[in-house]
């Protein structure tokens, strides 16, 4: 006997009714899914819904200028509506701290001899090759001293061109290179063939006439060298360890001057919460300060350890007033201060208005509401509403194909659908009865929203009555929808917590239809365990008979046997 097929065949029977429990499983969590759909819409129309019930966004506002080379505009929620003239007659500027003088001369004894090319004190460092005087070329090497280029030049012009170097200090030509010519004839300087920049750091410029003198001092501090090689007239000093500081509007600020070099510590400076920018102004030879906001405040400066801005000549520095702004507002006598080149309430006193001037003369800023925000809210809110019905309406919808087979959604007839998709229709399209709310404006369909007759979604018919009802009765536009209490969103929140909420209808449901799946699960592995011992049961039984029969099988041929052979 074919006994394991009889067990399967018993076990697979005794298995049926797991078929139909698998299917109603299927059809629950297909319906889970859905409602979790329905969950994350109604997510984001919360979140849209919230947005119409906040009061600031009713309050929004607009800010234009009557002229945007002059001065751009901004407002804040809640700024004060209407139109505001300024008269600008200063615009703010930044106090400086000019430093004096700091760079040492080529030579303060006039020894040209000790001064070479290659060590010179000038702002960008002479490099080798030739220059041309007069049509001569003059061929130079950064060994060279300053005597022996002099020397040069004479040398290759015949003496029609001597050059000079004036130590003498509180000169006008001090620290400044002079050619001379010998005829008081024009000098003529440069070719295109040139390869030395000696002329040009040395500023000597073609003038037309028979002398040229350096534009301005030569001397000047080497910013990417050591602290000790810098070139200041008075030396950069730090503490025992080799550690300095000082401060800068009260803020601390140090230097290693073993490794630091100048520009390292103007990066410090610029890189840290002084306020101000650090830079070094090659014209003058001296460094500045510039404050990094505008207005007619100072700048504090103090050595603590070491002499830095002593040695830089910015504690003897002068101080250029900075400059605030100075404007009229409203044909006012008043003149009146911003230490910025942005006028705030602080010094209008205009709630949340911002005025950025960008030259002086008169601007008029207008201050309107953002009326194209609520209108954007209201649309994100109808394109919600829509999502959610729409979606219902797919799932709960049934279709019949060419056969006349009817098939129905996965939600067709579910009453927790039902009554989400009802309720939300009947909250949004119910008439809203607030404090001073007019019954012309007190619900969705008096700013020209209307259901489309067919589902339950929704379109916006009449824009217009949408633009006048914001235009003309904003109040009421916000206390149909943002009224803490009866207001359309208010209502629309609460029943949405209520549904979607840790503790709502929909989240319960949901929880119930999980716990349904969980038990069908449990159902069939109980089934399972049942089948298991059952069919080890049966074939234990089968096997016992095929022993049994197997016995008697055996027993029958021995009596058989023995007859044949007359034992018995």
């Amino acid at each position: 006997m074919d006994w394991q097929t009889t067990v399967t065949e018993l076990a697979n029977a005794e298995r049926a009714p797991e078929t139909l429990w698998q299917r109603h499983q299927a059809t629950i969590n297909q319906q889970n899914a859905a409602f979790t759909q329905i969950k994350t819409l109604l997510t984001t129309l919360q979140t849209d819904v919230q947005a119409l019930q906040d009061p600031s966004l009713y309050t929004s506002r607009l800010a234009a200028t009557s002229n945007s080379a002059l001065g751009t505009a901004s407002a804040t929620s809640g700024a004060t509506l209407g139109t505001f003239s300024f008269n600008v007659t200063q615009l703010a500027t930044a106090a400086q701290l000019n430093g004096t003088k700091v760079g040492a001369a080529l030579s303060s004894d006039g020894n040209l001899s000790a001064v070479t090319l290659g060590t010179a004190g000038v702002a960008t460092p002479f490099t080798a090759g030739t220059f041309t005087i007069d049509g001569k070329q003059i061929t130079v090497a950064t060994t060279d001293s300053l005597q022996q280029v002099f020397d040069k030049i004479a040398s290759a012009t015949n003496n029609a061109v001597t050059a000079s170097y004036n130590s003498s200090p509180n000169q006008p030509t001090s620290d400044k290179i002079t050619l001379t010519s010998a005829n008081n004839g024009e000098i003529v300087l440069g070719s295109a063939t040139d390869s030395s920049n000696f002329l040009q750091v040395a500023q000597l410029h073609n003038n037309g006439t028979g002398s040229i003198t350096s534009t301005s001092a030569l001397g000047s501090v080497r910013l990417n060298g050591a602290l000790g090689d810098a070139n200041l007239t008075t030396p950069i000093t730090a503490g025992p360890n080799g550690q300095g500081s000082f401060t800068i509007n009260g803020v601390s600020l140090s230097y290693d001057a073993a490794n630091d070099s100048v520009q390292n510590v103007i990066d410090r400076i610029n890189n840290s919460a002084a306020g101000v920018t650090a830079s070094f102004n090659a014209q003058t030879n001296g460094f500045v300060l510039t404050n990094n906001t505008t207005g007619d405040v100072g700048i504090a400066v103090q050595d603590v350890t070491g002499n830095f801005l002593a040695a830089t000549g910015l504690t003897q520095g002068t101080l250029a007033h900075g400059k605030n702004l100075l404007y009229t507002l409203n044909g006012g006598t008043t003149q009146l201060v911003s230490q910025s080149n942005t006028i705030t309430q602080d010094s209008s006193n205009v709630t949340g208005l911002s005025v950025t001037a960008l030259a002086t003369g008169s601007i008029t800023a207008t201050v309107s509401s953002d009326t194209s925000k609520i209108q954007t809210a209201i649309q994100s809110f109808t394109t919600a509403y829509n999502a959610v019905q729409s979606y219902i309406t797919s799932q709960s919808a049934t279709s019949t194909d060419s056969s006349g087979n009817v098939t129905a959604g996965i939600l067709t007839g579910d009453q927790s659908a039902n009554d989400i998709a009802s309720s939300l229709r009947s909250l949004s399209f119910s008439a809203v009865s607030a404090p001073g709310l007019p019954t012309s404006l007190n619900q969705l369909a008096d700013l020209g929203l209307q259901t489309n007759g067919q589902d339950n979604t929704v379109t916006l018919a009449d824009s217009s009555r949408l633009t006048t009802a914001l235009t003309n009765n904003l109040a009421s536009v916000q206390s149909l929808f943002a009224d803490p209490t009866n207001g359309l969103a208010a209502q629309l929140n609460k029943f949405l917590t209520g549904t979607i909420g840790d503790n709502g209808s929909l989240t319960q449901h949901q929880t119930s239809l999980t716990q349904q799946s969980s038990s069908i699960d449990t159902q069939v592995a109980n089934l399972e365990k049942t089948i298991t011992a059952d069919s080890a049961r049966w074939t234990a039984e089968f096997q016992a008979m095929e022993q049994a029969t197997a016995q008697a099988n055996q027993e029958l041929t021995y009596l058989s046997q023995s007859i044949t052979n007359g034992a018995l």
